[in-house]
């Protein structure tokens, strides 16, 4: 009855009019940014903090964090129609969303990604409010062995991304743990790979690097066939505008498995969306009855990891609000929100702000519907601009590539990262290496390396700290499994004929 109370309440502080238009606004904008290419959640709120300093507190936060969650929902729709990510956790979605619109299911899979996204959305605001205390326990419980155990786990999981073969995949993998080490090191201080260019002293960015591997390289894939004949990215008629039934099936299914896994993820910190979208993605791939059609327009390629990084997002408020731990950029952002505004977000701010508390999370329930309503009207225009010639629309996708990576930092330097990156797409594809691999491995790189070496100087050098402890252990045990059973099941396998 209190957490009905409680809700009601909330409910009653973000139907105010003030909130609910700061509540759209907030949505609008994320929206816009998750679409643009590069600029990404982040760098929104960083720019909008300074005009929330003359809002009410509970209006500045429910504004920003509706740029947060909108921008997961905007993310998709660049992945979809024409291979760029507009937020790094929507770098999988590419795979098989960028084939569902070359086959004329662009409507299905950009409709499949707003009801997923709701779905998620709705669902994780559901587990912030229930379950708040005893996850954020759960996540306080994480040290540096703990981090170490679930990147491992993480890598492991890349060997179910590729669509080629495994080799492959870990060697793109060792590619981007080594483009993560470029840069000063957090440890030592000294610089590493980056010579005198004070420009990589921060490490090379991650945007340039997914703007490169799938923008760049799409468009020069795209001018190659141009030499031989006139290219469309649509190669089909558009056959739906909406999932039909049997899209439906297999979506919901994996919508939910997506939205529990990346809700327990975002709640982590460190995990996040882009860990919680590759995960559930390699997981989809593992239990799918036709895991060799995965990268060619698979719609639970789409479902799954779309809602799993949405569903992080609301995760990711957990120990934010519970405990004033912020497990990602983003919240960090939030967090200096709170303190701007004369609130430290913990235990107490239940008990002193809970109409900050309870309005918050009232409009992130009313945000996901108005980001619906926003978004599936939407379909049918972005859909048309798939049938704009490629010739117009390839100097458009440069054009918002170099807006994208130029306006972050204004580095000319991350320009021509940004073009290196292309050419090695390009040829990665040719030669059909995956990218997702590389850009996992680039996210988790530093985390990985820090909680490695922060946990080795705690034991002095002694690895049987990763199986001392409990969580660690049993993601060190769920990486040794994962690596080893496909193995085990290859072997026992029958042989078939062309392989005796």
């Amino acid at each position: 009855m209190d957490v009905l109370q409680n809700v009601l309440f909330g409910f009653h502080v973000a139907l105010q009019p003030g909130n609910l238009l700061l509540a759209f606004i907030g949505c609008v904008i994320g929206t816009l940014i998750g679409v643009l290419p590069g600029i990404g959640a982040p760098a929104a709120i960083a720019l909008l903090l300074p005009s929330s300093f003359h809002m009410s507190s509970v209006g500045a936060i429910i504004m920003l964090a509706g740029i947060y969650y909108g921008a997961m929902y905007g993310g998709s729709t660049t992945s979809i129609l024409v291979n760029i990510p507009g937020e790094v956790a929507s770098v999988v979605t590419c795979i098989d969303g960028y084939q569902m619109a070359r086959q004329g299911r662009a409507g299905p899979a950009l409709a499949v990604c707003a009801i997923g996204s709701f779905i998620a959305g709705t669902l994780s605001v559901a587990g912030l409010m229930l379950i708040s205390p005893l996850l954020a326990k759960f996540a306080l419980s994480f040290g540096a062995p703990e981090y170490t155990s679930l990147m491992i786990t993480g890598f492991v999981v890349l060997t179910f991304l590729a669509s080629s073969s495994m080799p492959k995949a870990l060697i793109m993998a060792a590619f981007g743990i080594f483009i993560s080490t470029v840069g000063l090191d957090n440890i030592s201080g000294d610089v590493r790979f980056a010579g005198s260019m004070v420009e990589l002293w921060d490490g090379v960015g991650l945007v340039p690097i997914v703007m490169g591997m799938f923008g760049i390289s799409e468009v020069l894939l795209n001018l190659e066939e141009m030499g031989h004949k006139s290219v469309e990215i649509l190669r089909d008629k558009i056959k739906h505008i909406f999932p039909t039934k049997e899209d439906w099936k297999k979506f919901v299914p994996s919508s939910l498995r997506g939205t529990i896994l990346g809700f327990f993820l975002g709640v982590i910190p460190g995990g996040g969306a882009a860990l919680a979208s590759f995960t559930s993605y390699a997981i989809e791939k593992k239990i799918s009855k036709n895991p060799e059609k995965f990268g060619t327009g698979m719609i639970e390629g789409v479902a799954s990891p779309e809602s799993a990084n949405n569903a992080a997002t609301g995760g990711a408020f957990v120990p934010l609000l519970t405990l004033g731990i912020p497990s990602n950029i983003v919240t960090a952002l939030l967090l200096g929100a709170f303190m701007i505004h004369g609130i430290s977000p913990g235990p107490l701010m239940l008990r002193d702000h809970s109409d900050l508390f309870w309005g918050l999370i009232a409009s992130m329930y009313m945000g996901n519907v108005m980001l619906l309503v926003l978004n599936l009207p939407l379909v049918g225009i972005w859909v048309q601009l798939l049938r704009t010639p490629y010739r117009i629309l390839f100097p458009l996708i440069l054009l918002f590539c170099l807006i994208g990576v130029y306006s972050i930092n204004s580095s000319v330097i991350e320009i021509y990262i940004m073009i290196i990156f292309g050419i090695i797409g390009y040829l990665t594809r040719k030669t059909e290496y995956d990218a997702a691999p590389l850009v996992l491995a680039v996210v988790l790189g530093p985390i990985f390396e820090n909680a490695l070496r922060q946990s080795l100087m705690m034991s002095s050098g002694d690895i049987s700290i990763f199986f001392s402890r409990p969580i660690s252990c049993g993601f060190m045990l769920t990486a040794i499994f994962l690596l080893f059973i496909p193995l085990f099941l290859k072997r026992k396998l029958p042989k078939t004929k062309d392989e005796i």
